[in-house]
């Protein structure tokens, strides 16, 4: 059994909290581990877990979960937490899970989850949309589904998300949040497999015949899941079909290392625009 094995492998590093005076982990900060595991798992699908859970009319409780334990973790070491659902039944979900010091096994479990009715606590079956979307990330296909269209056919989804991201998460002003460019902008929305709209983008036509992503959102739980890089990709696609012979951005601080990483240069001395110190950050197509 290797990491690899795995669709899903979280990482971590054990802390000084989690051990006892031999500097090897407590047995019960292990399922701790596959708890986190476990909440990186629904990122991995694109969900959201509470909103998901409402629209599938359910919630997921744990039924059993058994460790067994082959070596210790020390304080200090490097973890690899895999999980993968192994089979889903009627109402169940069970998941394998292990925990690697790079290619040494240390912990494996098994997990137990039932669905059921969240008032009543009663099972119910596992939902066609939930079963058939975790076959299909457990089979490595796409989860994801982006559209690109025009603001008369995006609209809501767009104002929807980033409702939530700049007004709600960012405390941003509701007045400011929709401007001339929208209008004329080609839009960019990432949706899950349950159709919920996650993330949104736009690119808006310069005069010089480049291109300006701006307004780049992602649902609060899902950020860090390469969902913004699937929406990026999406826009600088865009960008090059229609001949523009550059793309350009604003970057604010805190997010110049993604756009590094993604190709793109800075240019120029950083500014303050909207309260926020940004860079304008630019990539030639």
């Amino acid at each position: 059994m290797k990491p690899n094995d795995f669709q899903l492998v979280h990482r971590l590093r054990v802390r000084w909290a989690e051990v006892d005076m031999q500097k090897i982990v407590f047995n019960a900060h292990y399922l701790m581990y596959f708890d986190t595991a476990i909440t990186d798992y629904w990122r991995a699908l694109a969900l959201p877990y509470e909103e998901a859970m409402t629209q599938l009319g359910g919630e997921l409780y744990v039924k059993k979960a058994s460790v067994e334990y082959h070596r210790s973790a020390r304080f200090d070491d490097r973890l690899a937490v895999a999980l993968k659902c192994e089979r889903i039944g009627n109402s169940s979900m069970v998941f394998t899970g292990a925990i690697f010091r790079g290619d040494e096994l240390l912990v494996t479990c098994e997990l137990v989850y039932v669905f059921a009715d969240p008032a009543s606590q009663t099972s119910r079956p596992v939902p066609p949309g939930l079963r058939s979307l975790v076959e299909r990330f457990e089979a490595g296909e796409s989860i994801l589904e982006i559209k690109i269209g025009e603001w008369t056919e995006l609209q809501l989804d767009v104002a929807s998300i980033r409702r939530a991201v700049f007004v709600q998460d960012q405390c941003s002003a509701l007045e400011g949040e929709w401007d001339e460019y929208d209008g004329s902008a080609l839009h960019a929305v990432a949706f899950n497999a349950l159709g919920q709209g996650i993330a949104s983008g736009r690119l808006v036509r310069q005069h010089n015949a480049s291109g300006k992503i701006s307004r780049l959102a992602v649902h609060r739980a899902l950020r860090g899941g390469g969902i913004g890089r699937a929406i990026l990709g999406a826009l600088v696609i865009a960008s090059q079909k229609r001949g523009d012979h550059e793309i350009m951005l604003h970057a604010p601080g805190r997010a110049e290392d993604f756009y590094l990483r993604e190709g793109f240069m800075t240019r120029g001395e950083p500014f303050i625009e909207a309260g926020t110190l940004c860079t304008e950050m630019f990539k030639p197509i």
